[in-house]
């Protein structure tokens, strides 16, 4: 059994720890409380090659199955400009996932820019669209969950790149739990909630 949908819910977890499962489950139950509910999936993955599109083709088949009713809306970029345009008194939505959404921005499909501009520029445009998602989750129109990777726990990485983008996504993590009424993280497809509504 679930507990009471808070407007905003953040759901962290490492992978396969049950998060977006959990978010499917607050889903189900968000469209079982009335005939006018709406819920909606905004996906933030791409299909960046054959292994990635078959994972993507079956969480969507797995979803159908789970939640029949859930929507599925593809947005790897503007995150913000989905939230506006999805979220609703009668609609709850499910961000899956925050971890993608950073990758997609930070770590192009092109590569990053060479030179230091580009870079200026890229970082500038990154965090103007946090700013735009955190006002977004500071006064959403629906409910809103939010589905999150923690890969803070393990080792430290080797590599520059890995390094700065692990600490980008715990900086990430830390701004979108301080704007949400609800904080849980997955283990063993268990929830241990962190933050609660008025906490």
């Amino acid at each position: 059994m679930t507990p009471a949908l808070p407007q905003t819910e953040f759901i962290l977890g490492g992978q396969k720890s049950g998060k977006s499962r959990r978010a499917e489950l607050l889903a189900r139950d968000w469209l079982a409380q009335s005939p006018t509910h709406r819920a909606t999936l905004i996906a933030t993955a791409q299909p960046w090659d054959s292994e990635m599109r078959a994972r993507i083709a079956r969480h969507q088949h797995d979803r159908a199955e789970r939640v029949p009713g859930l929507r599925t809306v593809e947005e790897p970029r503007d995150l913000a400009g989905a939230l506006a345009a999805h979220t609703g008194p009668e609609t709850l939505v499910v961000v899956d996932c925050l971890t993608l959404w950073l990758t997609t921005w930070t770590m192009p499909l092109g590569g990053l820019p060479s030179d230091a501009a580009s870079q200026k520029a890229l970082e500038h445009d990154w965090s103007a669209q946090v700013a735009l998602v955190l006002g977004a989750l500071r006064q959403p129109a629906g409910p809103v969950v939010l589905v999150g990777n923690e890969i803070g726990l393990g080792v430290i990485p080797l590599g520059r790149e890995v390094r700065a983008f692990v600490d980008r996504l715990g900086g990430l993590n830390q701004q979108v739990a301080q704007v949400c009424q609800r904080v849980t993280l997955m283990a063993a497809g268990l929830p241990l909630t962190l933050k609660e509504p008025g906490r």
